[in-house]
């Protein structure tokens, strides 16, 4: 019934689970006191039937009907105990799992995010999770208590009557092999309906990330039909798999009926016989409804299980999903501490980078310098290789040919956690979370102190407009800084990246156009890093250009030309023409070299 694939997902579900061995004990522990009290009761008629009523003596009567309350009562409380604390321990083990898992995809490589989309993972994480913390833990707890309570039945009613019990047991072999058919049918079309769920989210949550292009364009009716598509696969798959558990449930349904006339049937004519008595077969009508309605609940029982591996074989896919750095040969942390603990230098040596082995080049022998306290800007038109540096510097790529030395140290060889801390990005895209200001420069860091929140404010020249907000630093941010200036938040992204404290500043220079005032804090703020720290930057503007020592100009993935401003404009060459491109060469104009 079950594959060895499942087992592993259920190894891997007892990993999380072992955390809350008390609660499952407690549940556990209520099992034996259920099936007991799930026997005893029936035993208890037979005594009523035929040791008082049958047999005419009613003394102690009502002392055995006091019983069979009691008994009732008490298996009504064991199996309330024994759900609450079984699923309270499959919640507890979901919470653990979905920590996990969220904690892996953050750690996951960027190739990873580049062919995956965003609204994929957030099924992953969402309603897969949610499916295996409602279908798989309910029906495992009512499957495991359902079968052993329905083993022990059967063996009691063998004890009572063996020839009765040989009638009960004549419908499990068609019962099994139906439910063992359904199963992979409902399996295959549960897989269908988690990828088809998946994809309509990721679709779903582009679109309302992008709705204000999709309506700018006009594109509604477009973009709905492609929804409606993703949407009624899904539902396609969702009817299939319907149609076979009502199926399973009604062809069920309908063998327990039978039975159920068969055994009234074959005991009524062995009652008149005197073969068994009236207790007896009561007690056995009793009994198949502590069989057949665990029976009949087996289908839905099973197909929330099959529910729950499906999503199991896709969160499993996250787990074994190699993460950015495994399989890598890495320096260990404590080596290379002293080393780590400051910038000195980063050298690129022939460098060479493609995304696959099928791509093309998007860097062809890239090599330069640069030491601590000096300026590199680099400049280029669209897919020249500026961002593809950028990425090779922070180890968001990896795979690279050549050398990259920082500190006189391979990168390739340094465990990203070790020198993470050197650099600060500035993005040109900037993200602000649905937080208050303090939160987006701190990202909620407890080492980074109140003082040094606003010290990093100040540096950047934000101080002003952020005391200016109401509540100042607890001005709550809505819609990634919608309601800030884009001038605004570009300063906050700044901000946030002076108080996490690099060393070295990597920019992105912002290319968006911003109101005046911010623009020249903006630039205020980019000349105040080129006068104190150590920059490489991506620059658009010719004031942040002429302030750096070495000027990169690059084309098709290759350095074309170097130097500094006055040298380049002396060879008349590439970097020359990219700045006659401009509206005012002497202006601080906005370089067409994005």
């Amino acid at each position: 019934m079950i594959k060895s694939l499942d087992l592993r997902y259920l190894k891997h579900f007892y990993l999380y689970a072992k955390n809350y061995k008390k609660p499952a004990f407690l549940g556990l522990i209520m099992m034996p006191l259920s099936i007991a009290c799930n026997l005893l009761f029936p035993w208890l008629i037979i005594q009523v039937i035929d040791t008082k009523l049958m047999a005419g003596q009613l003394g102690g009567l009502y002392t055995l009907i006091f019983w069979m309350i009691i008994v009732l009562c008490i298996n009504y409380l064991a199996d309330s105990f024994y759900s609450y604390f079984l699923r309270k321990t499959g919640q507890l083990s979901v919470f653990e799992m979905r920590s996990a898992l969220f904690r892996r995809i953050l750690r996951l490589p960027r190739t990873y995010f580049d062919k995956t989309p965003t609204g994929v993972s957030l099924s992953r994480l969402t309603s897969d999770l949610e499916s295996i913390g409602e279908s798989f833990v309910l029906g495992v707890i009512s499957l495991i208590k359902d079968s052993i309570n329905t083993l022990a039945v059967l063996l009691f009613m063998f004890f009572i009557n063996w020839k009765l019990a040989l009638v009960v047991l004549v419908i499990f072999p068609p019962i099994i092999y139906l439910t063992q058919y359904v199963r992979n049918k409902l399996r295959a079309q549960y897989l269908i309906t988690r990828s088809a769920l998946a994809q309509g989210t990721g679709f779903l949550q582009e679109c309302l990330l992008g709705v204000k292009t999709v309506q700018l364009y006009g594109a509604e009716q477009e973009v709905e039909q492609q929804y409606r598509e993703h949407t009624n696969d899904f539902m396609q798959a969702q009817l299939i798999t319907n149609k076979y558990d009502a199926t399973l449930f009604s062809i069920i349904t309908g063998i327990t009926s039978i039975t159920i006339a068969l055994i009234i049937w074959y005991g009524a004519e062995r009652v008149q016989q005197g073969a068994i008595s009236l207790g007896i077969l009561i007690a056995f009508i009793n009994m198949l409804e502590k069989i057949f309605v665990p029976l009949r609940d087996f289908t839905s029982q099973i197909a929330s299980i099959q529910r729950s591996f499906a999503a199991f074989e896709h969160i499993e896919e996250l787990f074994i999903e190699p993460l950015e750095e495994d399989g890598r040969s890495l320096l260990l942390p404590v080596d290379i501490k002293e080393r780590m603990s400051s910038f000195s230098s980063l050298r690129f040596d022939k460098v060479s980078f493609r995304y696959n082995e099928l791509s093309p080049y998007v860097l062809k022998d890239v090599s330069f310098n640069l030491k601590k306290g000096e300026q590199v800007a680099m400049v280029g038109r669209t897919g020249s290789g500026k961002s593809t540096v950028m990425r090779l510097m922070n180890k968001i790529y990896m795979d690279y040919e050549g050398s990259i030395l920082l500190n006189e140290i391979e990168l390739s060889q340094i465990p990203k956690e070790s020198m993470l801390h050197l650099f600060s990005l500035m993005q040109q895209d900037v993200f602000l979370f649905e937080e208050n200001i303090h939160f987006n420069i701190s990202l909620g860091n407890n080492a980074i102190s109140d003082e040094a929140v606003i010290d990093a404010a100040r540096y950047v020249y934000a101080q002003d407009f952020i005391m200016e907000l109401p509540g100042c630093y607890n001005f709550l941010l809505a819609n990634n800084g919608g309601n800030l200036s884009a001038g605004q938040s570009q300063l906050i992204s700044f901000a946030r990246a002076i108080a996490q404290g690099g060393q070295v500043v990597l920019l992105d220079e912002a290319t968006s156009s911003v109101d005046s005032i911010t623009e020249e804090l903006i630039q205020k703020a980019i000349g105040r890093l080129f006068n104190e720290k150590t920059v490489i930057a991506i620059a658009h503007r010719l004031s942040t250009i002429r302030k750096s020592d070495q000027i990169l100009v690059m084309a098709e993935g290759e350095i074309v030309e170097r130097g500094n401003h006055q040298t380049l404009l002396a060879l008349r060459g590439i970097y020359a023409g990219l700045l006659e491109d401009a509206a005012d060469i002497e202006g601080d104009s906005l370089i067409n070299i994005q």
